[in-house]
């Protein structure tokens, strides 16, 4: 049996669903993995689960795509590779309160955009207020990670970015009306988002077992995707205890599905998409480096 240490991005979610239904089913197991769960509530995000492939925490994280340009311009490079994406689709946006005047990203100017950080964030939010006639002055705070969504509803930002499969569909449930703009809607060819990133020697020097991962991880999503209600009990095993509700967790788990794509095509990233992000990324001067989409992808 061979130790797998998956280091998610999140606290656990319907992102995360086709992990846990393969692990409950014991689909890892069958391939020869074991695999071991590692939540960001551990440490209350005090290191980031592309660090912990980095610092061999971890053999293999969920994080944006940006995450591994970050990890390649440091002073020291590291070398890590998306393995895959969990997404064909953007499932995210940017969001403020219905109730909110902002009616458009123009007039997120002057506004407070709560940000989590990451690799090229706010450059890409006022990339999307740009695009829209504005400036693209916001006043940026940086709150802690886990509790960013809490800050919109609580009135001390006027937006942040949210997954809409999560966020979004709790809110729905909640009666907490968002506006929502997307980014591909304001020329931003975004990139996907997660994605399964790997240390490029951790890729060669354990070439077999990966096609079991990614084997066993797909059909965790579409056994999800075929049955929503029962991924939702196996997820409410997982959940903090805020978010074990089965009706929320049903209505996540179905807002994600339209996202897997086909199931031949699952977890495959397109060269050419993945070289349009980078190219906006430098002609915007959000990287210096005009990077390769093969820079990045196994293959």
């Amino acid at each position: 049996m061979e130790l797998c240490r998956l280091a998610l991005d999140w606290t656990p979610n319907s992102n995360h669903i086709g992990f846990f239904v393969a692990l409950h089913k014991g689909w890892y197991q069958e391939l020869g993995i074991q695999l071991e769960v590692i939540s960001p509530a551990t440490d209350n995000y005090a290191v980031t689960p592309a660090k912990r492939v980095e610092l061999l925490q971890a053999d293999v994280a969920l994080c944006p795509f940006e995450s591994l340009i970050s990890y390649r311009v440091k002073a020291a490079p590291f070398d890590v590779r998306a393995l895959g994406t969990l997404f064909q689709e953007d499932l995210s946006s940017i969001v403020v309160l219905a109730s909110d005047s902002v009616q458009s990203p123009r007039d997120l100017d002057g506004r407070i955009y709560a940000s989590y950080q990451a690799r090229y964030e706010d450059g890409i939010v006022r990339a999307m207020v740009q695009s829209d006639g504005g400036k693209g002055n916001l006043q940026i705070t940086y709150p802690n990670k886990l509790g960013i969504w809490n800050t919109l509803l609580e009135g001390n930002a006027t937006a942040t970015w949210i997954f809409d499969n999560w966020e979004g569909v709790q809110a729905a449930q909640q009666g907490i009306a968002l506006r929502s703009f997307r980014l591909k809607d304001y020329q931003i060819p975004y990139g996907y988002s997660p994605v399964m990133a790997v240390a490029n020697h951790q890729l060669q020097a354990r070439s077999g077992m990966w096609p079991h991962f990614l084997q066993a991880t797909k059909r965790g999503f579409y056994a999800a995707a075929n049955d929503p209600l029962e991924a939702a009990h196996i997820l409410m095993q997982h959940v903090p205890q805020a978010d074990c509700d089965k009706t929320f967790l049903e209505a996540s788990i179905r807002a994600t599905v339209p996202a897997l794509g086909s199931e031949d095509a699952w977890g495959v990233m397109d060269t050419s998409r993945v070289q349009a992000f980078l190219d906006w990324l430098y002609q915007n001067k959000l990287e210096a480096h005009a990077w390769k989409a093969s820079d990045f992808l196994p293959y």
